[in-house]
């Protein structure tokens, strides 16, 4: 009967352990999936921008709205990189493979990099 007991207590702490490697499993997708959110912001803010220079070509400097837009639009993509990675190394994954620091880094990266050419086109225009 004891033997039974401790058979039982171990498989719930098993049990235990898996639903918790489960749960931060899923906050390290959802910590993946903020991050886009935070990129999708970015490129909306980009969006804006660039409808704003379409809109107030007739205003004098026509980069000035759609410069504010780009540099909110950069300030976002890194936020998003930088909560990213501080959540990333709070977490430990354990089934699910998330992507890595470098991954996300190089994706902000192309995205700060394509804002700050667009602003160019846009000044120079």
């Amino acid at each position: 009967m004891n033997n039974s007991s401790n058979d039982l207590a171990e498989e719930r702490t098993d049990l235990a352990q898996d639903r918790t490697d489960w749960a931060e499993d899923r906050t390290v997708l959802a910590n993946e999936r903020t991050y886009a959110g935070w990129m999708r912001t970015g490129l909306a803010s980009v969006g804006l921008g660039l409808g704003f220079q379409a809109i107030f070509r007739a205003t004098e400097p026509t980069w000035l709205v759609a410069s504010i837009f780009l540099a909110i639009a950069i300030f976002i993509f890194w936020e998003a990189y930088s909560h990213a990675c501080k959540v990333k190394k709070r977490l430990a994954s354990h089934a699910a493979e998330p992507l890595q620091s470098s991954r996300l880094g190089m994706i902000t990266g192309f995205f700060i990099a394509g804002t700050f050419a667009l602003a160019g086109v846009l000044w120079i225009l």
